[in-house]
């Protein structure tokens, strides 16, 4: 080995080092998001840039591209290199692709699930005046109302809509759609009795229900709510499966390295374990998750599926957005 080495030497060739993988992140990270700031998308995506940042030790930064219900995002995001320096925190319409018309990505090819960050529960609330505690008897109510109980929501194709669709449709009632533009003034119209039921966010009706100006009858999600313990889930209550809610989780472009995406979804896991991360995902309603990027993408096939078929059910007519 000295004389090969003696002889490169004289020969004036220098012998080539094994390659090795470039370390990342070498310098800032972005997360884009898809709504303006101070929306509850971008605020899990500030918290979880926080503490990327510590762990990785260069600058994670939230960048805001509003628009198209987050597809403008979505659609630069996929079509950016895949190096791990272009991230997309995704909200749950992302799983509405048949809901949109000309999207400029495929969710199913064109983004890279990384880790799913939180889950949302919505809160079905009915107004005083509708003679219903709980959610089997917001359905005996309805079913003999056929057409009349009116349910609002915050807007057409969100997921406080197409929950309620999945509802009517679960249990063969006909509860008309009223859609406001967005969740406050959804409950301004139950408030006023323009609607009789709704699905809501909780941070967003929780004063209602403690002023019993609204009454809590049903969570969406599979496990009840650290805010509302005594409400019961609509899985446990009445639907057995019975599972919609709002969620938001990280995603990267096509081909991203597997060892970026398990390292980034490895540090998101330990976040979720912070204590000031958690407190301040269940301030603003939602249960702090993590997972792997192939539990992520199982989630979010299955939600994919589940909205198609309610979408297709309902008659929900895609929108140009």
């Amino acid at each position: 080995m000295r004389q090969f080495l003696f002889l490169l030497a004289i020969l004036g060739i220098q012998p080539s080092a094994p390659a090795y993988a470039q370390p990342y992140p070498t310098r800032a990270v972005r997360i884009v998001v898809g709504y303006a700031p101070g929306g509850a998308v971008d605020v899990s995506a500030r918290a979880i840039a926080r503490k990327l940042t510590d762990a990785l030790g260069q600058q994670v930064i939230v960048e805001n591209r509003a628009g198209a219900s987050g597809n403008t995002a979505a659609g630069m995001v996929a079509k950016s290199q895949p190096d791990g320096y272009t991230l997309f925190m995704a909200s749950s319409t992302i799983a509405f692709p048949s809901l949109f018309i000309n999207l400029p990505f495929d969710i199913k090819k064109d983004l890279a699930p990384i880790s799913l960050v939180a889950m949302g529960p919505s809160v079905l609330v009915v107004h005083p005046s509708v003679p219903v505690r709980t959610v089997k008897e917001l359905v005996s109510f309805a079913r003999a109302r056929p057409g009349q109980l009116a349910y609002g929501s915050a807007g057409y194709g969100t997921v406080t809509h197409l929950g309620m669709e999945i509802l009517n449709f679960k249990t063969d009632t006909s509860m008309v759609h009223v859609p406001y533009k967005g969740g406050v003034p959804s409950i301004i119209g139950m408030l006023s009795g323009e609607v009789h039921a709704l699905f809501s966010s909780i941070p967003g009706v929780l004063a209602q229900i403690s002023a019993r100006k609204v009454r809590a009858i049903g969570i969406s999600t599979l496990k009840r709510s650290s805010s509302l313990p005594d409400v019961p889930t609509i899985d446990e209550a009445a639907l057995p499966g019975y599972n919609t809610g709002s969620w938001y989780g990280l995603l990267g472009p096509p081909g991203i390295s597997r060892n970026i995406s398990d390292l980034l979804s490895s540090e998101i896991a330990k976040a979720m374990q912070n204590n000031e991360i958690r407190d301040g995902f269940v301030r603003s309603g939602f249960d702090p998750e993590g997972s792997s990027p192939e539990a992520f993408a199982g989630f979010i096939r299955s939600e994919i599926v589940k909205y198609e078929d309610i979408i297709k059910r309902a008659n929900i007519k895609p929108q140009a957005d």
